[in-house]
């Protein structure tokens, strides 16, 4: 069997890591940079060039997409799934995971908890009070429908410095999501890393002083947790409804139980497997193993549903 694992850097530790862990079991695999790709398309014959040379023998691909090429890491993943090469993430549930909005409103359709959160087209004046009003008054979190390691995400303490931010973002046609602030979270979340529908690893996250975010890029500390059996449940169920066998879950405890502030599609595994001490990425093999395992002539044949 043959692993191409989709990243723009061998040097990443997530993709380091998996390269080890395919090695480890004895496995072919490749780094390849999805933004160096062509896609070649004529009747019945989907190519992908690479460095000049058209890539060929491929059984699975791992993408690790990051959020600035969402767009063509999205369509390089097609492209390969219309070469009957099996991928662990599709390109409708990648897309998904990264619209803030998308997320939340599949969330909320499956009854799934998450914080009371509102989406307008540049509000204006009384309708951002209103719209303030609606997720629990001032503090609230506004966050940019697309980012990822807290990056667009700004929390206003007041009515005012809320309207203010909500029109600067207006005014650089930004759309944003206005959201509940859940005080007693205390600035920690939790990350849950689920592979196949399993929880295979989980952490707390605690933002530095000062910082409300808890990512990990932003200088946060982590440390490993127990969760509950109704937080496993939300997280696994939260994976499920987006679609995506390999998940990062962030939650946050509130009063009126565990909500889901994000779901990522690319988790980075360094700091799962430092506070942890889990091999992490064995899993994802292990679980690409599983689903690359059948020969390419016994595969049903796609019927575009991903496209």
């Amino acid at each position: 069997m043959k692993i191409a694992i989709l990243s723009r850097s061998k040097n990443i530790y997530s993709t380091k890591r998996l390269v080890e862990a395919a090695e480890a079991r004895g496995l072919d695999v490749v780094v390849i940079d999805h933004t160096k790709c062509s896609l070649i398309m004529e009747k019945g014959k989907p190519a992908i060039l690479y460095n000049g040379e058209e890539i060929k023998d491929i059984d699975i691909i791992i993408p690790r997409i990051g959020a600035s090429v969402t767009f063509f890491g999205a369509s390089v993943i097609r492209h390969f799934q219309a070469m009957k090469v099996i991928s662990t993430l599709s390109s409708v549930s990648l897309v998904r995971s990264r619209d803030k909005l998308r997320s939340f409103q599949l969330l909320s359709k499956v009854g799934l908890g998450i914080p009371k959160s509102v989406f307008a087209k540049h509000p204006k004046n009384q309708e951002i009070d209103q719209l303030i009003e609606l997720v629990g008054g001032a503090p609230v979190v506004l966050k940019r429908l697309e980012g990822t390691q807290g990056v667009g995400v700004v929390l206003a303490d007041t009515v005012s410095a809320a309207r203010s931010m909500i029109e600067a973002f207006s005014g650089m046609e930004e759309n944003i999501i206005i959201q509940e602030y859940i005080e007693e979270a205390g600035g920690a979340d939790i990350r849950v890393f689920v592979v196949d529908g399993e929880i295979v690893g989980t952490m707390k996250r605690s933002g530095k002083p000062g910082e409300f975010r808890s990512n990990l890029h932003r200088g946060g500390s982590s440390e490993a947790i127990e969760i509950t059996k109704k937080e496993k449940a939300l997280a696994i169920e939260a994976a499920r409804s987006l679609s995506l066998s390999v998940a990062g879950v962030d939650l946050i405890r509130a009063k009126r139980g565990p909500l889901i502030m994000e779901v990522n599609s690319s988790p980075g595994l360094e700091g799962i497997e430092d506070a942890t001490g889990v091999d992490i990425a064995g899993k994802i093999i292990d679980f690409a193993v599983k689903v690359g395992g059948e020969p390419k002539k016994k595969r049903k044949k796609s019927r575009n549903r991903d496209l």
